[in-house]
């Protein structure tokens, strides 16, 4: 044995082959700062060894490595900029020590390598990949750019348009595609891999392949003369600028940092690359995305620690109700593999339900991720009937009717009929009272809310709803379902609203009271859209939304929390709704929709919406603008974690972020309040909180600003 560390290890083979192998304690390798710090004691050990004359870098896991420690930026990033500096550049180093190492050196790729994990690929002179490996540089995603010489050693080696492309999206590569721009040498079937990383390997030692020149090309500038340089970098800031906007920093400082690099060698080159990452650290995006990857973690942690505990597997599932959320859930059932009966009261909307599962189907295959073997089995796995008959074999079966909570009571009593004892019963509701629906049943221990988000498909959250009966055995069972479906379930306690309606709905509160003293929507969309981050400003999805829905809602809503939401006089959305204005699903609302001469939709504001609010326009400035919505939506959000609704702040984050579009550089609801400082968001709502009780902040959320204390723990 060469080297023996807790996460990395180094034995020499026969023919002075090297064999370094990452296998950290846990399940999968990460670059934490322990493995940083036994990378450069393996490379003191393979220098000081004297009979290594090549290495193969691997894994004993099924998978390479997964990137940096995310775990260890929260501490990190706090430091000063100065130490974070030394810190990444030290981490570098080591890469660089690696690549330096006076051998040929092989990395044989299984599964994941992403991040570090790559840019310990790059490190390597050669690289085998098997066809399970997934390569790429993600930090993007994170609000990041690579820092341990990925910006350097990824341009030099498949040019740089490609290597911005990489690293501008973030994308994730299958081997195929890493073969074709030169990432990796070649691809290999995993039996094969550790054979050919040795054969490779000694075809180096051997002089057969000139490594020594394909690493002075990593560590020289980069070959572009000064007109292919322009148009390089001109163009992928161009592109950057239409897809990443204003808000996302990481990719403009990226590009930025690869051109003026790309003059320089190794070392000049990664100086600039170390300067952009501390840069970056300090961005609230950052922040955000990294809350955000952090949350997401906790969030499929619990719902796989309660997938676990399920005693019930769902095998068969029914969907009441057709039309297009039925048709969708159905869809959605059927293309994860659980064959699905659709059952509705009138063939007209059974056709409806199949045409919207067709429609998602066929533009799968416009798009080449859907062949025609799927999509037959996809709507073969489809049943629909009029019959209640054919959903006695349904392990679960999902209410999708009228949000009316007199018809979903006799659905909900009808079903329990017809399936058997130990079916689990849920109710697609948006807004109505899971305790209310739960009275209709004679074993509400079965029953749970579990509430989609429209499209089905494109939409990642299902809210499921405890209520004061539900079992721990239903909530598990449901939560397994959800997972198997493709979907992030987060668990709710029932009140108005739940939680994602709850808190959307005084955001609604707050842009009627806007537009009511003078602020023309369009105005109210263009700030919340471009400013603030929204997809759509509050006007714009109220339309897609549906006016019926929203005074629907907002009534439900009143009646459950009349303390805080009741409605407005002379509402807007009440008006619209009136004047059966509803929005998208009748071409008029806020706007007007319609197709242009190409067929192409249009959205233009309408006149007609004018002249129903009736008020005399004023400007507003975009500050006030965004504090007069979101501090109402924050105020519920710490209403909901303080009663206990959501079990945290990180799972409300999640719950706005993947049912509402929540814009992910702010990170959620309450990433958005800590990132402007709770003392800070406190004296703002207390400046709004004339305009009535949605505005004034809790007693919880005045005392932990006084002590300073974080929702994030």
């Amino acid at each position: 044995m060469i080297y023996q560390g807790k996460s990395l290890n180094a034995a020499l083979l026969e023919n002075g082959i090297a064999d370094v192998v990452f296998d950290a304690e846990g399940s999968v390798n990460k670059f934490d700062q322990q493995t940083v710090r036994e990378l450069e004691e393996v490379c003191q050990a393979l220098i000081d060894n004297g009979n290594v004359k090549g290495a193969v870098v691997r894994s004993a896991k099924g998978v390479f490595i997964v990137g940096a420690d995310i775990t260890e930026f929260g501490a990190l990033f706090a430091m000063p900029d100065d130490e974070i500096l030394t810190w990444v550049a030290k981490t570098s180093q080591a890469f660089d020590k690696f690549e330096d190492l006076p051998f040929p050196t092989v990395c044989a790729i299984n599964g994941f390598a992403l991040g570090g994990g790559c840019e310990m690929t790059l490190a390597c002179d050669l690289r085998v990949a098997d066809t399970t490996a997934v390569i790429g540089l993600p930090e993007v995603k994170l609000g990041l750019m690579p820092g341990f010489g990925g910006t350097v050693r990824l341009p030099r080696l498949i040019g740089a348009d490609n290597a911005m492309e990489w690293m501008s999206t973030g994308r994730n590569n299958k081997p195929d595609a890493a073969l074709k721009v030169g990432a990796i040498d070649a691809v290999v079937a995993p039996e094969k891999l550790q054979a050919a990383a040795l054969s490779m390997v000694q075809d180096a030692i051997d002089g057969k392949i000139d490594w020594q020149a394909r690493r002075a090309q990593k560590k020289s500038p980069l070959s572009l003369n000064k007109n292919e340089s322009m148009m390089s970098f001109a163009t992928a800031k161009a592109m950057v600028a239409a897809q990443a906007g204003k808000h996302y920093p990481a990719p403009h400082v990226m590009v930025d940092t690869l051109a003026a690099a790309s003059v320089m060698d190794r070392e000049g080159a990664l100086k600039l690359e170390n300067e952009g990452f501390v840069k970056l650290a300090k961005t609230d995006a950052a922040k955000a995305q990294i809350g955000i990857f952090m949350a997401d973690q906790l969030v499929k942690g619990k719902g796989k620690k309660m997938a676990k505990a399920a005693t019930k597997q769902v095998n068969q599932a029914a969907v009441l109700g057709a039309g297009i959320m039925g048709g969708g859930i159905a869809y959605q059932s059927a293309v994860t593999g659980t064959p699905t009966v659709m059952k509705d009261i009138a063939q007209p909307a059974l056709d409806l339900g199949l045409t919207e599962a067709a429609k998602i189907l066929g533009k799968g295959m416009q798009r080449g991720k859907v062949d025609a073997a799927k999509m037959a089995k996809t709507l073969n796995s489809i049943v629909p009937t009029l019959e209640y008959s054919a959903i006695k074999d349904a392990d679960i079966v999902i209410e999708a009717v009228v949000e009316n909570p007199k018809v979903k009571g006799i659905v909900l009593a009808e079903t329990e009929q017809h399936v058997a004892d130990d079916a689990i019963i849920c109710s697609n509701t948006s807004t109505i009272s899971i305790n209310q629906l739960a009275a209709s049943l004679q074993k509400p221990e079965r029953f749970c809310g579990m509430h989609f988000f429209n499209p089905v498909h494109r939409m990642p959250l299902v809210e499921i709803i405890r209520g004061e009966k539900t079992s721990d055995e239903t909530i598990a069972a449901v939560v397994a379902f959800t997972l198997k479906m493709g979907k992030t379930p987060i668990v709710v306690n029932d009140c108005p609203g739940f939680l994602v309606n709850r808190v959307l709905f005084p955001y609604f509160a707050g842009f009627s009271k806007l537009v009511l003293d003078g602020a023309d929507f369009v105005a109210v969309d263009k700030v919340m859209e471009k400013d603030f981050g929204w997809p759509m400003g509050p006007a714009y999805l109220l339309d897609v939304v549906g006016m019926d829905t929203a005074d629907h809602a907002a009534g439900v809503m009143a009646a459950g929390i009349p303390e805080r939401l009741q409605k407005i006089d002379n509402d807007p959305v009440e008006a619209l709704y009136k004047a059966q204005r509803l929005g998208q699903k009748n071409g008029k609302g806020f706007y007007n929709f319609g197709v242009d001469k190409r067929g192409k939709p249009t959205k233009t504001a309408a006149q007609e919406a004018y002249d129903l609010i009736k008020v005399e326009h004023k400007a507003f400035d975009k500050e006030e603008i965004i504090a007069r919505l979101m501090i109402p939506m924050a105020n519920e959000a710490v209403r909901c974690l303080e009663e206990g609704i959501v079990a945290s702040a990180a799972e409300a984050d999640m719950a706005l972020l993947y049912g509402l579009g929540f814009p992910p550089f702010r990170g959620g609801i309450f990433r958005y309040m800590e990132t402007m400082g709770l003392q800070n968001f406190v004296a703002l709502a207390d400046k709004y909180a004339h305009l009535g009780p949605i505005y004034q902040i809790s007693d919880g959320l005045r005392e932990m600003a006084a002590i300073g204390k974080s929702y994030f723990g």
